[in-house]
């Protein structure tokens, strides 16, 4: 394939996905804004998903499924139960 043949190719392709491309953008936008969020609500102290999604506006079951990944990749850290919930708090490695 020529260099002017690939060239076609992308532009084509970029034009046939656009609308895929761009909601896949907006989600990812979407979820790094409320990573964020979550992550300004634990930098003030360890609190609980139903804590954190009563200062973020989020369902609790997203609140949860964040909480849950960022736990998985070392961001925060499980704590002790409050009541029927474990309190959660920002790694000391990754608060600073």
């Amino acid at each position: 394939m020529s260099e002017k043949e690939w060239a076609e190719t992308l532009k084509r392709l970029r034009e046939e996905h656009k609308e895929t491309v761009a909601r896949s953008q907006a989600l990812l936008k979407e979820q790094q804004a409320k990573r964020k969020a979550i992550r300004k609500a634990l930098e003030e102290g360890p609190r609980t998903v139903p804590e954190v999604a009563d200062l973020t506006g989020f369902a609790s079951h997203d609140v949860m499924w964040y909480v849950m990944a960022m736990k998985k990749f070392g961001l925060i850290e499980e704590l002790e139960m409050d009541g029927e919930y474990y309190r959660y708090q920002l790694t000391q490695e990754k608060a600073k």
